[in-house]
């Protein structure tokens, strides 16, 4: 695949749940739109320009760039339909400005800008008044750049940018605060030691060039940011002048989304940013070269935890972002990182020597950049490292040779022109972040279709690119779990050695390379059809097979997503058949991968994926051309070649997923371990591991005959089509699949009550402590779900507070509604590197208990504003076709055919009393408690004996 690129690596973020978007996708573009300039508001002072941007023909959002007297840069959108208010300040510095003698203290600063600023002093005076209006708020640090940024209801955005500007203008870097930020910050830190993007980094960093600042340990810890010696300024007078040296208005990036009109949105910008203070700054610059010129070759081995291997080829190449009008190593990424027939991935793996492959452009830092390619290798690629690099030249022979065409830019070009006219632009925060970075890269015309533009083809250019990917520039980086390491890198602890080839060895590349045809799923009739249903509706009613169709064309693209549940009595009645289940769902989607590749390209998705009840097939694209894909994929699921080699493909990445279960994050393995105990039926990853590695092509042969001969299919379709065509390409499937069952044949997934339960310890290798903490409701009514939602959102910030900024207790922390399918429930979680799961119960049984006494005093006044958070994250609006459809998919599976019960939880969550949260708190409290608790060397819990007495929980009776 071709890689989006990103100018973020190593992000680190202020707070345990992160939100990374890349600085801009990397698809190709040729979109030339009229330029706007609209003049100065009579009374727009502290403003020196309004502009508005490049912008899509069928985008119905407004825009307008501002550039205030202060160099602050501003980007506003004005979303009628938007349900939320979201802001961005992208900061051009990050940790490559750390002093020498602070590793760090950019991302430290990041964190104390969250602690109080003079107006609102208190240290959770942002973050709870955040909460309380149903947002969302963090940060994260690159090594160029610093994003904070968040989301919240729209009435409460002036209060919401009250707050975030004094971020940049009066921050008070509290001094009490300084010794627990820094324990977060470590905390941080050593969450993050077993992750192999990490150690791999870390590695790097030590063969490329210590005077680039982009390669030093960038998180902070305890001994980095330590308590300055004495007579020298102490730590927070450095992160006060750090703050002064690098912050003003010239190097901030601001943008702001929500429904309000643009002079609205303007207003707020200018009474609350104009005095972020001008100092005449400029983006910092990296000059040093990010490798040496004499440093290359190089070949690295890195040992990795997790059982995978990798093989990555990295080349020095100028940072090619100022070139986004053209794109010329984006071209390259494209053809590199095809993956259809004759591409380089299809030849490795016909030769079972690979099962993925990207390529495209990383660490670039505005002057240097490496163009990366990554094979994901199978055992007998990682005895074939030679083998494969000289595949790998040899494709890039043969694109020098013959692929250096203009029809395939062009081709390229017409495709991101497409996806371009026709964008869905996602939730307010998700753009709000994309546009802020994009402002702090981009020109102010150029800052919403970047990514998209492509002008011209410039062989030369192109060429000069393509002369870079050489032997002799080359970076290679094997890594295995076989590796045994001659030295340590610094920071995360990665074994690894080092060689310095003067050549590389002699092999012989793969045959049958080839450069892709022109793409045959081009879309051409990109028409829009008027038609718009509010729901679904049944198109098709029947025992064996159902349709429910919803016309849309509120996206304003001609896109059509499609799910058929393809559902089988014993799809998961054992491990065996569940691994048998997950191996056809990853079959078919394997055996499509060369032929559907240029489908993807050309803006169409296939997916088989399997779930409990069987598995699902998903097509999501342009309505033109889609039902080629599926006829298709029909035909290569009932009568395709189950091959050998497929197949043992396919275990392997089962066996591979679920070998390295135990070295997730172990605040995800004990939410899986949760689910494991409380819903049925499911397995545990060990189970489906030993299932698995027994299963053979003929056990899928026979597994795929039985499954097709049991079958009843659900299916949806929403988008733009009309009801005739959507009728003709299901009945095309029905016809084709034949199902025969009916809906009672179907066993369904059900919640257990939890009682009784023993504390449950997760599979893991992970070296910290835990403890999961789930109340969980009486039943499934709506009653019980939204006075749980109110509970959690209630507890939410406080919980933060106490257990992360004040105790110090892990940077995991957090609390909130975790409901298990439609069985309501609140989860609160402490994850640390230091506190043990006894203490850390302690201190969440003391923090309950002072809930507890908090509930007592509280009046429906008190509530309400909670209460109106909980209903607007519960109707938050739709922001694309996708989710929509995912939306509607999901009250289909709970038998919500009037797909209106998220309306009636939220109007139930409205009517919600404070009486009615202290009469169900006690029972919550300690009836229906399980913990999910870890310390290093506990033993893995038996979680389906421990819970094999449960009993379902009722069923509503709303």
């Amino acid at each position: 695949m071709m890689r989006l690129s990103s100018s973020f690596p190593g992000s680190l973020g202020a707070n345990a749940l992160r939100l990374l978007p890349p600085l801009t996708a990397s698809l190709l573009g040729a979109v030339l739109l009229t330029w706007f300039v609209s003049p100065l508001h009579a009374d727009d002072t502290g403003i020196a320009e309004v502009d508005t941007p490049h912008m899509s023909p069928h985008d119905t959002r407004d825009y307008r760039t501002l550039a205030l007297d202060n160099g602050l840069s501003v980007l506003l959108v004005s979303d009628p339909e938007a349900d939320k208010a979201a802001a961005s300040m992208n900061v051009s510095v990050g940790s490559a400005q750390d002093p020498d003698d602070l590793a760090g203290l950019a991302h430290f600063l990041e964190h104390m800008l969250f602690l109080g600023t003079e107006p609102f002093p208190e240290a959770d005076a942002y973050q709870s008044y955040i909460s309380r209006h149903g947002g969302n708020h963090n940060a994260f640090t690159a090594p160029s750049d610093t994003n904070y940024f968040f989301d919240i209801e729209p009435e409460a955005l002036p209060g919401a940018l009250d707050r975030f500007s004094q971020f940049f203008i009066s921050p008070l870097f509290n001094a009490d605060q300084l010794a627990s930020e820094r324990s977060i910050v470590h905390s941080e830190y050593q969450a993050r030691l077993r992750d192999e993007g990490r150690r791999q980094l870390d590695v790097v960093n030590q063969r490329l060039n210590p005077d680039n600042p982009t390669t030093r340990f960038a998180v902070g810890s305890r001994e980095t940011l330590a308590d300055r010696p004495e007579g020298e300024p102490s730590l927070r007078e450095r992160v006060i002048e750090f703050y002064e040296q690098y912050y003003d208005a010239n190097v901030m990036n601001l943008a702001l989304v929500g429904p309000q009109p643009l002079d609205e949105l303007e207003g707020l910008v200018q009474e609350r940013f104009v005095e972020i203070a001008d100092r005449g700054l400029e983006p910092p610059t990296i000059d040093e070269p990010l490798v040496l010129d004499d440093s290359l070759p190089q070949a690295l081995e890195v040992q990795s935890l997790r059982d995978s291997r990798e093989m990555r080829f990295q080349f020095a190449i100028d940072d090619p972002r100022d070139e986004y009008r053209t794109k010329p190593a984006d071209f390259l990424a494209n053809l590199l990182g095809h993956e259809g027939d004759g591409s380089l991935l299809a030849t490795l793996r016909e030769a079972g020597l690979a099962d993925g492959l990207s390529a495209g452009v990383s660490r670039g830092d505005g002057n240097q950049a490496l163009f990366t390619v990554t094979v994901s290798l199978t055992p007998s690629g990682a005895e074939a490292l030679d083998t494969i690099q000289a595949s790998l030249f040899e494709a890039i022979a043969l694109i020098d040779e013959k692929g250096l065409e203009e029809w395939r830019y062009d081709e390229q070009a017409s495709l991101a022109e497409q996806q371009f006219t026709f964008q869905q632009h996602g939730a307010p925060l998700q753009s709000a972040m994309r546009l802020a970075m994009n402002l702090a890269y981009y020109p102010r015309e150029d800052v919403h279709y970047a990514a998209y533009r492509m002008d011209a083809f410039d062989a030369e250019r192109i060429s000069e690119y393509l002369a870079a990917l050489r032997p002799d520039n080359l970076l290679r980086i094997y890594s295995g779990p076989d590796v045994e390491g001659e030295e340590i890198s610094p920071w995360f602890d990665a074994p690894y050695r080092v060689e310095q080839p003067a050549e590389w060895a002699e092999a012989e590349p793969l045959s049958g390379l080839a450069l892709p045809d022109p793409n045959p799923f081009i879309a051409e009739d990109l028409t829009l059809l008027e038609e718009q249903d509010d729901v679904p509706y049944p198109l098709i009613e029947g025992n064996s097979f159902s349709l429910w169709y919803q016309a849309h064309a509120g996206f304003n693209t001609p896109k059509v997503e499609w799910r058929f549940s393809l559902q089988h009595p014993q799809a998961t009645r054992s491990a065996r058949d569940a691994a048998l289940t997950r191996l056809l769902a990853g079959w078919l989607d394997d055996s499509l991968n060369e032929a559907f590749y240029p489908a993807r390209l050309a803006g169409q998705r296939f997916e088989s994926y399997a779930h409990s009840r069987g598995m699902t097939l998903s097509f999501s694209g342009w309505r033109d051309r889609q039902e080629l894909l599926m006829r298709q994929a029909l035909s290569q699921l009932i009568e395709g070649e189950i091959s050998d080699a497929g197949v043992e493909r396919v275990r392997y990445r089962l066996e591979r997923e679920w070998r390295n279960a135990p070295q997730a994050a172990l605040h995800q393995q004990a939410y899986r371990t949760l689910g494991e105990a409380l819903i049925r039926p499911q397995w545990s990853t060990s189970a489906l591991l030993e299932a698995v590695r027994e299963l053979e092509a003929d056990d899928l042969r026979d597994f795929r005959r039985r499954f097709l001969d049991e079958l009843r299919i659900e299916a949806m379709v929403v988008g733009n089509l009309p009801a005739e065509l959507a009728e003709r390409e299901a009945r095309m499937v029905a016809d084709a699949l034949r199902p025969q069952l009916g809906e009672s044949d179907i066993p369904r997934l059900e919640p257990l009550r939890a009682s009784q339960l023993a504390p449950l310890h997760p599979d893991t290798e992970r070296q910290e402590s835990l403890v999961l903490r789930y109340l969980q409701g009486h039943d499934r009514s709506l009653d019980s779900q939204a006075r749980l939602a109110v509970i959690a959102q209630l507890i939410d910030t406080p919980f933060y507070t106490r257990l992360r900024t004040e105790e110090q207790l892990g940077y995991i922390v957090n609390a909130g509604y975790s409901p298990l399918l439609d069985a309501p429930g609140v989860a609160l979680v402490v994850q640390s590197p230091e506190t043990d799961s006894a203490t850390i119960g302690e201190r969440i049984d003391a923090f309950l208990d002072d809930f507890e006494t908090r509930l007592e005093t509280l009046e429906d006044d008190d509530i309400a504003a909670y209460r109106q958070s909980v209903r607007d994250r519960l109707l938050t609006r739709d922001t694309s076709l996708g989710a929509l459809t995912n939306r509607q998919w999901q009250a289909l599976a709970y038998g919500d055919t009037d797909f209106d019960r998220r309306e009636r939880l939220a109007a139930r969550v409205m009517e919600v009393s404070a009486d009615e949260l202290r009469e169900v708190w006690p029972s919550l409290r300690r009836e229906a408690v399980v913990d999910v608790t870890f310390d290093p060397g506990d033993e893995a819990s038996d979680v389906a004996n421990a819970s094999e007495e449960l009993e379902p929980l009722p069923l509503p009776d709303d």
